[in-house]
């Protein structure tokens, strides 16, 4: 049976469908918003894996070339490992989404999400979550939805919802907002300095399309009779809870009280449980892991009872305070820009590369193929958090963390017109103990200053936390590992003192009140001031001069039709000016040259062919010429790259000279002025008019023109006739023959 539900988001249609897609699947959806076309599907085991004490949700997120008409590059032509973009959209389906399974629930499940249709105006990002909570709703899958997201823009002060993507580049801010009809469960995005009150009114106004599209999901899924799973409840052996609290809870809550660096909190805590595991063995066998799970509830009780109750943190602060920072710049002598940043026991190692046009990024997907100029990569190795690990490409998290630091950074980047490098930053996460991401945009700030950058401000961020429990409500500034895994909230919040550029939350309850947020952002804005004061003492604004290792960069304007001769007949002339300079040249279709080379002689040398060879020739100025070709009636020499005059024989010197030959040769360099050019683009220069006694030089050339002016006329007639003549006589041949 096919159903439909259809309702109006932002003033066009937004349909749910199921019953004709993808039917031996759980549950699957196809929502449809103007264009865009986006299938989520649904499937889960029917029992959990044995042993299990995790939830293995996946969530992936593909785009069809096809959905756009495109088909893929490379050798294959077809879709390959998922792009950025795709990554990125998995992480906002699944953040909102994972939270909303019961916890008791660990059967492995798996949501696929596919774009088939892209109008190339809406992202589908938004969509596909819409189209996996609606999946869940009609599946048998258990599921406390449903949920809905949205993105949310705002074009001189009105706010709009899913703003298509030439609306989102006249926007102050891009938003997606995830949330179920009662709260928000997720925020990611990114804003040009906006206030906190400016991003609450944008989450109320996102809020009220959720709910829209919630209760359009609870009436479509009312559609479906599809009875929820029964969970399995985990059987617990009679006093299993009170044996392990008997031998753990009060060491813990002593613990939770003692300020221990994250290694010793580890070390002591494994410890314990590892005493706990023994003491229970022979009494409890085989409940290895129920003992585990146990115990980390009564961590998590003890680290938020002493919270809520006692005031008290892990390491000892009080709830607003921050850890001790140090920052440092210019450490790493070669790169073109460097920091260290240390908050508590994270530290990040942050360089800055500044490159061409040439090092942009091509990026290519369901929209016209586009470049990026700035890119921030973020990195995670293992022995940050004490481990070993595998080392390979880049996983979902480190591009979610870069994602996150790059578009904090990004509103402040000067534009390519006034600083126009491709600048890379490279964030190495080199210890990490709460917020490495936020702990990247402050030293990325610090790298880009002590590169010379020229920010318009710092930009620097700190993650908020949350202990809830009932009506008690806790914010923490600058959160712990423990606090973030333990606690209810993780809301990262980056900007300058004048507004956000970035902000991201995850919680982990089924939601929070706005009033929470307010409180969050109020708090974060306090710890975000701070730590810019602190940055400051150790650079307050970008160096005045760029690396000396960096290529200089320099730009000249040529006129758009002499694009052609530059670059030359296969690119001739270009190779042979980069190959002569030593210097990486870009042309741009505006007839914007850009020159870099690291050593100014390169781009100087360069500057000086690339204007010379755009330059038009102007009458009366002196040029330093080379001869091309002798002639018996004068010298034609090359004034500037491509261009060539006559010196007539009569204008090589104030005495008289019977052979050109003797006088020059192809290759001598002489002084020449530019005396006339003619109608047809002849120029006339005289070297004669530059020494003492060639006043007379100028009125002899005039002279000169006016009688080729009087007998061209005359040579024309007689070209003619001549023609004519030749016309007639070979007529007469042919008819003859």
């Amino acid at each position: 049976m096919t159903v439909v539900k259809e309702v109006l988001l932002g003033g066009k249609t937004f349909t749910f469908e199921t019953g004709r897609f993808a039917k031996q699947a759980d549950g699957a959806v196809m929502v449809r918003y103007a264009d865009t076309m986006v299938l989520a599907t649904v499937v889960s085991a029917e029992k959990p894996v044995e042993g299990q004490d995790f939830f293995p949700l996946q969530v992936e997120y593909r785009e069809k070339m096809g959905a756009a008409g495109k088909i893929p590059g490379g050798f294959f032509k077809r879709e390959g490992k998922p792009t950025e973009k795709e990554i990125l959209s998995s992480r906002l389906i699944d953040r909102p989404i994972r939270p909303m399974f019961p916890k008791e629930y660990k059967n492995e499940t798996q949501i696929l999400v596919t774009v088939y249709s892209s109008d190339k105006e809406h992202d589908a990002d938004v969509l596909g979550a819409c189209a996996a909570s609606a999946a869940l709703m009609i599946s048998d899958i258990p599921f406390d939805g449903p949920i809905a997201e949205v993105r949310v823009g705002r074009i001189d002060g009105k706010f709009i919802v899913n703003p298509t993507f030439s609306e989102l580049e006249k926007s102050d801010m891009d938003i997606t907002v995830a949330g179920t009809i009662d709260s928000i469960v997720m925020v990611e995005g990114e804003a040009k300095e906006i206030s906190e009150n400016d991003m609450l009114q944008a989450l109320r106004f996102g809020h009220d399309a959720i709910k829209v599209l919630c209760e359009a999901q609870l009436e479509f899924a009312a559609n479906i009779t599809k009875p929820k799973r029964t969970i399995q409840q985990p059987v617990l052996p009679d006093g299993l809870i009170d044996a392990v609290k008997n031998l753990a809870e009060s060491q813990l809550r002593d613990m939770a009280r003692t300020v221990m660096t994250k290694e010793q909190r580890s070390k002591t805590t494994s410890a314990l449980c590892e005493q706990v595991q023994q003491a229970l063995a022979e009494k409890y066998p085989d409940q290895a892991i129920r003992i585990q799970e146990i115990f980390h509830d009564l961590e998590r009780e003890a680290m938020r009872s002493t919270i809520l109750n006692e005031g008290k943190r892990l390491d000892g602060r009080g709830y607003s305070d921050i850890r001790p920072i140090t920052c440092e710049i210019g450490l790493l002598p070669r790169t073109h820009g460097s920091a260290l940043f240390t908050r508590g026991e994270t530290q990040s190692l942050t360089t800055v590369t500044l490159g061409t046009k040439m090092d942009e990024q091509v990026l290519d997907g369901l929209l016209p193929e586009t470049t990026k100029r700035f890119m921030l990569h973020y990195n995670f190795p293992p022995f940050s958090v004490g481990e070993i690990g595998k080392i390979g490409s880049p996983g979902r998290r480190e591009i979610g963390h870069g994602n996150l630091a790059e578009r904090a950074l990004k509103a402040l980047i000067p534009d390519e017109s006034e600083f126009p490098y491709t600048i890379r930053v490279v964030s190495d996460i080199l210890e990490s103990n709460g917020s490495s991401s936020m702990a990247t945009v402050c030293a990325g700030t610090l790298a880009l200053f002590d590169a010379g950058v020229p920010m318009k401000r710092p930009v620097a961020g700190i993650a908020m936390g949350l202990v809830k429990e009932g009506d008690h409500v806790v914010i923490l500034s600058d959160i712990l590992g423990n606090e973030d895994h333990l606690g209810d909230m993780d809301f990262k919040v980056a900007g300058t003192k004048v507004g956000i550029t970035a902000f991201q939350m995850d919680i982990k309850i089924k939601g929070i009140s706005f009033e929470i947020l307010e409180h969050a952002l109020a708090q974060a804005r306090e710890g975000r001031f701070r730590i810019l004061d602190i940055m400051a003492q150790t650079i307050d604004k970008p160096r005045p001069e760029i690396s000396p290792y960096a290529p200089r960069l320099q730009t000249v304007k040529i006129p758009v039709d002499m694009i052609g001769a530059l670059i030359g007949p296969g690119g001739k002339t270009i190779r042979q000016i980069v190959k002569d300079s030593g210097a990486e040249i870009n042309i741009e279709d505006d007839g914007t040259v850009t020159i870099a080379a690291v050593e100014k002689e390169s781009s100087d040398k360069a500057l000086s062919y690339i204007q010379r060879m755009t330059e038009s020739p102007e009458v009366g100025k002196t040029y330093k010429a080379t001869v091309k070709k002798v002639t018996d009636f004068g010298a034609f020499v090359e004034i500037l790259p491509g261009k060539e005059g006559l010196v007539h024989i009569s204008q090589l010197d104030v005495n008289r000279i019977d052979k050109v030959e003797d006088f020059l040769k192809v290759g001598d360099i002489i002084e020449v002025k530019l005396m006339h050019i003619d109608e047809d683009g002849k120029l006339s220069l005289s070297r004669k008019a530059l020494l003492p006694g060639g006043e007379n030089a100028a009125e002899e050339i005039r002279r000169s023109q006016e009688k080729r002016r009087a007998t061209g006329p005359v040579q024309k007639q007689q070209q003619g006739q001549h023609k004519k003549v030749q016309q007639h006589k070979t007529q007469h041949s042919t008819k003859r023959h």
